[in-house]
């Protein structure tokens, strides 16, 4: 290019280059017109046009690009046109930038979710860039989503092999799955960029402890601790690793060089309290050291309850049971803390507060076998015998070794006066008094029996415990009836190089089921991540019409009704409808209207009826046929709820459940033939299927509504829990990840409970 001296500076472009290669040359010339003055036809004239082979456009006040003067007609045309258009263009470029520094915002303050809406926008419009893919990978990270962390951070690294924290992140995530070979390959790469980084050569310890390689795993601490002699996590590291090789003596050394270094160091404590448990069974000296461990994070339940352990074995019972009180007020929904405080009443003969509390651990987890066992144990001793047996032929049922369970039923029948049943029981019960029981469904990973290591003098550490396939009639008996800690105090947890990769997780109590069927409403509930409701054709035609008395919209969040004036708009809707059809001809429009105002009331039975007269009238009437089939299936909810006798009729005739369901669902097909690109239609098939325990044809409905709309987060979310409930986890991961991504929020929730198991 020339430059031609002058006091305005001119950028020539040969028309034939643009011509020639207009892809790059043309955008060069376009964001040049975007700073064209509001006088642009008087700077136009001002332009030398002497050059035909040349094209001007203005650039600045100072600088142009010459163009024909064939050009200058078309441009004076249209040049609005032109100008917004690359105005917009240029704002999008602009506001990546923003948006990417808004998500950043949202990842410091720790709202990864909303986070992630972000960095997916960036990623949509420049799907090239490294750093949003790393900075979602760390908000994934933190909501133990590791498998899309995983992705993620590979994509990053793919873009930008030289960001260090990616590699840190993938080994990271990899380490949680339990991928430790390819995170320390991770570790490997990124401490080849920074060989002194502390975090890393403190993960790729763990992880190699992880592998059983502990002689590199010693290694990497002794490096570690050359170059960072004050850091106490270190010492701590080591000393766990010395306890896997059975030197106590080598661990306490180390534990207290991290105490000395830094006095809060929770995991000092915590360990130093395992081993006087485990070693020489120091309750009080344990019981110390939990104490510090509490005042530091007195926020933790299971502190508590490991403390109230402590506090029963010195015989403190009114404090024991003052930390069950307080861990159940930090986590109401604790079973070990139930479990453990229903034990503690039974021992003190509270026994139907005792009952209260297993009651409430098998509301939350009915297949607890050792709350059924001891809850039948209690329901036996009030003489309610029938209850009784009912939770230990469940525990029977899972553990059909299990002496004293048999003789307790013994005892029961014997008590009930069943003499024949409770002989076979105690010849049972003798028959297996001397054999092993097999019990690894009883023993979850979380927690474990407080006195199952000093009862077992054959091991010599939990993990040696949890590995064994059998035990004794007598150990079984006392996993049972003693009381549950959590296990290990003190877990590690990795640290990291950049400070804005924390760790932390969305953690919150909810319960874990299918996301909703989507419903046509008067009304949503917005949030950040979903401002409006979901689109669907025909509802955008009906109320383009403007023939309802309120706009429909679509959600599978309805609020709830909590206001009377509110329900009392739509009490005078049904009455002006009644008016309205009363006095005029018969429209499917006004019986869909009606029917609306019965839906938001929760008045299913009547919304049936006009909608039935709806379709009578136009039998072609999509809408209806959805709305009636999400009537039909709402009231198979409420006939489980208030019996089969308030079922809904078709044509005078009760409908059972079953047929409620199947009725809904002949709805719902008849959608699909009137609208087959309705994704919402197979998702709402998909729910009913799944909820009736069809999962196969769940899938396939799932299936479809993605593949019709491929960012369909709900959809993602119940074909992973399906893929879950049919033991396919790796499926489920997958799913729920991008369900995550997609602003799905229980996503994370059901991704951290899988994680943990």
């Amino acid at each position: 290019m020339s430059m031609k001296p002058s006091s305005r500076n001119f950028i020539s472009i040969s028309w034939a280059q643009i011509a020639n290669d207009e892809r790059k040359s043309i955008p060069k010339v376009i964001m040049c017109l975007i700073f064209m003055p509001q006088n642009y036809e008087k700077t136009l004239k001002q332009i030398d046009v002497s050059c035909e082979n040349c094209i001007f456009v203005v650039a600045t006040r100072s600088h142009y690009i010459k163009i024909p003067i064939k050009m200058q007609r078309i441009l004076r045309t249209v040049p609005f046109i032109i100008f917004q258009a690359i105005a917009l263009l240029s704002s999008a470029q602009i506001n990546t930038d923003q948006v990417m520094r808004i998500g950043a915002n949202n990842l410091y303050f720790e709202d990864y979710v909303l986070s992630i809406q972000y960095f997916n926008q960036v990623i949509d419009v420049k799907p090239y860039l490294a750093k949003p893919y790393f900075l979602r990978s760390i908000a994934k990270l933190n909501l133990d989503d590791y498998l899309g962390a995983e992705k993620d951070a590979t994509l990053a690294i793919e873009r930008n092999p030289f960001i260090v924290d990616a590699w840190e992140v993938r080994g990271v995530a990899r380490q949680n799955m339990g991928k430790n070979r390819e995170a320390i390959q991770d570790y490997d790469q990124a401490l080849s960029l920074l060989p002194d980084n502390r975090g890393l050569l403190y993960n790729k310890a763990m992880a190699q402890q992880d592998i059983k390689d502990l002689d590199g795993a010693a290694e990497t601490y002794l490096t570690l601790l050359k170059r960072f002699p004050n850091f106490d996590g270190g010492y701590i590291g080591r000393a766990r690793l010395r306890l896997e090789q059975k030197d106590t003596i080598a661990a306490l050394s180390d534990i207290e060089k991290a105490l000395e270094i830094n006095s809060n160091s929770i995991n000092g404590y915590l360990m130093r309290a395992d081993i006087a448990i485990n070693s020489d069974k120091n309750y009080a000296s344990a019981l110390e050291d939990m104490n510090h461990a509490i005042k530091l994070q007195p926020k933790y339940a299971g502190y508590f309850i490991n403390r109230a352990y402590l506090k029963y074995m010195t015989d403190d019972f009114q404090g024991a049971f003052a930390d069950y009180d307080y861990a159940l007020q930090l986590e109401p929904h604790n079973t070990t803390a139930l479990f453990n405080r229903g034990l503690l009443r039974a021992e003190v003969h509270d026994t139907n507060k005792a009952i209260a509390d297993f009651s409430s651990v098998l509301a939350l987890n009915d297949k607890d076998y050792k709350t059924l066992y001891n809850r039948s144990m209690l329901l036996a001793e009030i003489g309610d015998f029938d209850s009784a047996l009912k939770d230990l032929n469940q525990v029977i049922d899972a553990f059909p070794d299990f002496a004293a369970a048999y003789f307790m039923r013994y005892d029961i029948n014997r008590r009930k006066g069943d003499m024949t049943s409770a002989k076979v029981d105690y010849d049972k019960s003798l028959a297996l008094a001397k054999t092993r029981v097999q019990i690894s469904p009883l023993i979850p990973n979380a927690d474990i029996s407080a006195d199952s290591i000093e009862n077992n003098p054959d091991s010599n550490s939990k993990e040696e415990l949890a590995d064994n396939n059998s035990y004794s009639q007598e150990q079984v008996k006392r996993r049972f009836t003693t009381l549950t800690t959590i296990q290990d105090n003190s877990s590690p947890e990795q640290i990291f190089n950049n400070k804005s990769i924390k760790g932390k997780v969305q953690d919150r109590n909810i319960a874990i089921e299918m996301e909703p069927i989507f419903a046509i409403s008067y009304y949503t509930s917005p949030t950040e991540l979903k401002m409006s409701g979901d689109y669907i054709r025909e509802v955008d035609d009906i109320n383009s019409t403007r023939m309802l008395r309120f706009v429909l919209q679509v959600t599978n969040h309805e609020p709830s009704m909590t206001d009377e004036e509110t329900a009392q708009n739509h009490f005078n809707s049904i009455k002006y409808y009644n008016s309205y059809i009363a006095g005029h001809e018969p429209r499917a429009i006004d019986y869909l209207g009606r029917a609306m105002d019965y839906m938001t009331l929760r008045d299913y039975e009547h919304a049936i009826a006009d909608l039935d007269k709806a379709i009578s009238l136009t039998p072609d009437f999509t809408l209806a046929y959805l709305i009636r089939a999400n009537a039909r299936y709402l009231n198979t909810k409420l006939s489980n709820n208030i019996g089969e006798q308030h079922a809904p009729k078709i044509q005078g005739i009760a409908l059972p459940h079953a047929g409620q369901l199947r009725a809904a669902i002949a709805d719902i097909d008849s959608v699909i033939r009137l609208s087959p690109s309705m994704p919402i239609a197979y998702y709402n098939k998909g729910v009913m299927l799944a909820g009736e325990g069809d999962h196969t044809s769940a899938l396939q409905c799932f299936n479809k509504a993605i593949e019709l709309k491929p960012d369909f987060g709900e959809a993602y979310y119940n074909r992973g829990y399906v893929f879950l409930s049919l033991g396919n986890k790796d499926a489920a991961f997958a799913d729920l990840s991008r369900a995550g991504g997609l602003g799905i929020v229980p996503s994370y929730n059901l991704l951290k409970r899988m994680s943990s198991k």
